[in-house]
């Protein structure tokens, strides 16, 4: 089973004269990156809320916004109108002293700390439990929506390494081919440089087995094998973290998939190696957004 970084949940609740109402959305990151984005009166509890999240969400970019409708606004505010009575006053008057307007006095002293204060309102241990439980349910719909669209790219990653298995089986039908056409190649070669019955058949024999060991590709097409084997295996097993190992897996095949490409020294295997590649690209894209 695969689930995806990208996901979304939400959940909300009448609690008293509130609406309390929780979004939690996740996108795809190398690392745990958690915003949070909530009333004053939760700030103390971020902590516990960032922990939470990580629990369920474990990977990714995490945005968590929580928000409070009520009658009285997200939170309640009061004016201190005898602060806000004074400054003004005072302001005006030497508006007035100096010849200069006072017409945009009141904004400018709503700017001023301490006019406005927000209700030294304590979170009851009541309300908290509510909010608990609805990161919860946030959390629990973000992770179906994240199975949900783990599915897809479950499918496309097993069709992409399979086609690579697929493509590695054809090769075996050109590996005497290009043999041929290389003892060929410098047969040519040299009798074009020297007389037949100077070349030393012998010597001959020994170059052709130097280059037939150093452009086989027993060992590469054996590793190739292994590796799409193990990552269908990871694929299909029970784990929910899964991206980072397979990100591990597509480069072992990438390498080996360039090896091949550059010991081919014929056009259908280099074909071969050009499609795996197209294949082993689209893995990198899909396993970019893989939990």
């Amino acid at each position: 089973m695969v689930y995806s970084m990208t996901g979304y949940g939400q959940a909300s609740i009448v609690f008293g004269e509130k609406i309390i109402k929780v979004d939690i959305r996740t996108l795809n990151g190398k690392n745990t990156d958690v915003r949070i984005k909530s009333p004053t009166l939760y700030k103390s509890k971020e902590i516990a809320i960032r922990n939470l999240v990580i629990e369920h969400c474990e990977r990714g970019k995490i945005d968590v916004t929580i928000a409070v409708d009520s009658p009285l606004g997200e939170e309640q505010y009061k004016l201190n109108t005898a602060l806000i009575t004074h400054y003004y006053n005072a302001l005006d008057q030497l508006s007035k002293s100096l010849g200069n307007s006072s017409s945009d006095l009141l904004q400018s002293v709503m700017r001023i700390p301490n006019v406005v204060a927000v209700n030294n309102e304590e979170l009851s241990s009541e309300e908290w439990d509510i909010v608990t439980t609805l990161l919860t349910s946030a959390c629990e719909h973000l992770v179906a929506f994240r199975k949900q669209e783990g599915a897809s790219i479950y499918t496309d990653l097993l069709n992409q390494v399979e086609n690579i298995a697929t493509l590695l089986s054809e090769v075996p039908k050109y590996e005497q081919e290009r043999l041929d056409k290389l003892r060929t190649r410098l047969q040519t070669n040299l009798e074009q440089e020297l007389d037949n019955e100077k070349i030393d058949k012998n010597r001959f024999e020994q170059e052709m087995f130097y280059y037939v060991e150093k452009l086989d590709i027993s060992e590469e097409k054996v590793r190739l094998s292994h590796h799409c084997d193990y990552f269908k295996e990871v694929l299909n097993n029970s784990e929910t973290m899964k991206g980072r190992k397979l990100s591990f897996i597509s480069q072992e095949i990438g390498r080996e998939i360039n090896t091949l490409g550059a010991k081919a020294q014929n056009n259908h295997l280099q074909k071969i190696v050009v499609n795996m590649k197209d294949s082993l690209e689209k893995i990198k894209e899909q396993i970019a957004n893989v939990l």
